[in-house]
């Protein structure tokens, strides 16, 4: 490989993921690469030995990370991926590095609506993408038009979501290939209205979600015609405490790291969870929440 072509973004070995995950818990990467741009990761994937175990990463939200900490390489697109460009019409281009707040907020400065839930989604585009996020009613693929893909070799692809398995809470497509940028398309709207309708879902948000809190988001998918939140606190679950982590009183579908958690601590109280919803309601709750990684030794 040539010196030019070499990529040029930032490798770090025995990278702790508490310092990338919202939970504030995870151990080690084995190797945390920051590409510069996405030429620079395109270079960095294609040298990458086959089986090498990969994780994409963006604002660590949805994602809990064992104490043991992960085999081969994370790639954190949060922040580096990070171009928003208005197209023609009602489109815009959106890399998977954006936040999707960010998205909502230059959505509705351009006039256009139809992301404003967005602003309810903690994480990147490209989480977003990867799990069809959603939130007050909105989801991800519905106001998606086009995918930009990115495979081991570091080939560029542009796919349709006919392309996709939708659904809730999740989308899978081509084995091999992430996101790496969207094109969406919105409506035409008012500027005034969809920063009003902004203000409304982050205040409803504040209202019922434990902000300021550690916490995943969401971590347990609605079964069909009911709530996870319902069923968890119908089964006496709030403020259940192991360690550090807890499920929160202002949210039952949250579990919160209340200071010292550790990822064993949060995954047994899911096991918990998850055991006691089915044996009081008689419903299997699923997560929502993707577990990766080695448990600690001593787990």
């Amino acid at each position: 490989m040539a010196e030019s072509s070499l990529p040029r973004g930032r490798l770090r070995r025995n990278e702790p993921m508490a310092r990338h995950t919202s939970w504030r818990v995870g151990g080690p990467a084995e190797r945390f690469y920051e590409p510069a741009n996405l030429t620079d990761l395109s270079v960095f994937l294609a040298d990458l030995p086959a089986d090498e175990p990969l994780l994409w990463l963006g604002l660590g939200s949805n994602l809990l990370v064992r104490d043991g900490g992960l085999p081969g390489t994370v790639v954190t697109t949060a922040g580096l991926l990070n171009a928003v460009q208005r197209l023609d019409g009602d489109r815009l281009r959106v890399e998977a590095g954006v936040a999707c707040a960010k998205v909502a907020r230059v959505a509705a400065r351009a006039g256009l609506a139809g992301a404003e839930f967005l602003a309810g989604i903690p994480g990147t585009m490209g989480g977003a993408l990867a799990m069809n996020a959603g939130a007050f009613g909105g989801e991800t693929w519905r106001v998606v038009e086009r995918v930009e893909t990115l495979d081991r070799a570091g080939r560029l692809r542009e796919r349709s979501p006919d392309e996709f398995r939708i659904g809730y809470r999740q989308a899978s497509g081509p084995a091999g290939e992430w996101f790496v940028a969207a094109r969406l398309r919105l409506e035409r709207g008012d500027t005034a209205e969809s920063n009003r309708r902004i203000r409304d879902l982050l205040r409803r948000r504040s209202d019922t979600q434990p902000m300021g809190q550690a916490s995943c988001g969401s971590v347990f998918r609605n079964p069909p015609g009911d709530y996870a939140a319902r069923l968890i606190e119908a089964s006496g679950l709030k403020g259940r405490r192991i360690g550090g982590a807890c499920v929160s009183e202002k949210h039952a579908n949250f579990i919160v790291n209340t200071g010292g958690a550790t990822a064993a601590h949060i995954e047994i109280l899911i096991r918990e969870v998850m055991a006691t919803v089915q044996r009081v309601q008689g419903v299997a709750l699923t997560t929502e929440v993707k577990i990766v990684g080695r448990p600690a030794d001593d787990f």
